[in-house]
């Protein structure tokens, strides 16, 4: 007997909906794995168990699969943000909140990086463009999506006066070429080597930097 090709089962029959999602679960997952280029439809269509000509009816080619698993991975980093601003004491003054939260999500944001390092690099690997593609949203569960919620602690600096209102127009594109440009040296670049002691070190002095640079 010839050797044959291990896989799971094929499904023949799913309810309305859970094809795309089941598709879309291997995608993230091949992308967490490993990153963009890993998010390929066949291998995503054989981890459903279902054959390729299937996959066709939610996801006409690789680029849609691709792009529906970057708006869950940036969904994924929403979370992850709204997570970390969900820690901060509520008691404090709006002063301290507001530098708090946007050290909140810089630091959730560095986090995410280094250890779902494959769906930061998906998240950001590709343009902002579905070509007519259905994709879930981008958006955490305040509905905001990542670059939204850094804006949303910029606003909260300009209103406690910590942050000149003529100053915060395009804050946001700063702030975060700043904390991407350390995320990719941490996790692409020769930071690699850091310890978690000292990439926490080194992330909080450059979070330092942006909010005094502001």
């Amino acid at each position: 007997m010839t050797g044959a090709t291990i896989g799971p089962p094929l499904r023949s029959t799913y309810r309305h909906g859970d094809l795309r999602r089941a598709l879309l679960e291997a995608g993230i997952e091949l992308a967490r794995r490993g990153g963009p280029d890993a998010v390929v439809l066949r291998e995503a269509t054989r981890r459903a168990g279902v054959v390729p000509n299937a996959a066709y009816r939610h996801f006409a080619s690789r680029w849609e699969l691709l792009q529906a698993v970057r708006s869950a991975a940036l969904s994924a980093l929403a979370v992850a943000m709204e997570a970390e601003l969900a820690t901060l004491p509520r008691g404090t003054n709006p002063g301290e909140f507001a530098r708090a939260s946007l050290r909140a999500i810089g630091t959730a944001y560095l986090r995410f990086a280094q250890e779902e390092t494959g769906l930061f690099r998906t998240a950001f690997a590709v343009p902002d463009e579905t070509r007519g593609a259905a994709v879930p949203a981008k958006a955490g569960n305040s509905g905001l999506n990542p670059f939204q919620l850094l804006g949303g602690a910029l606003d909260r600096l300009v209103e406690v006066g910590a942050l000149p209102r003529e100053r915060r127009a395009g804050a946001e594109y700063l702030a975060w070429s700043a904390v991407r440009g350390l995320a990719i040296l941490l996790t692409d670049g020769p930071l690699r080597g850091l310890t978690p002691a000292e990439r926490d070190a080194i992330g909080q002095r450059l979070l330092d930097m942006v909010e005094k640079g502001l």
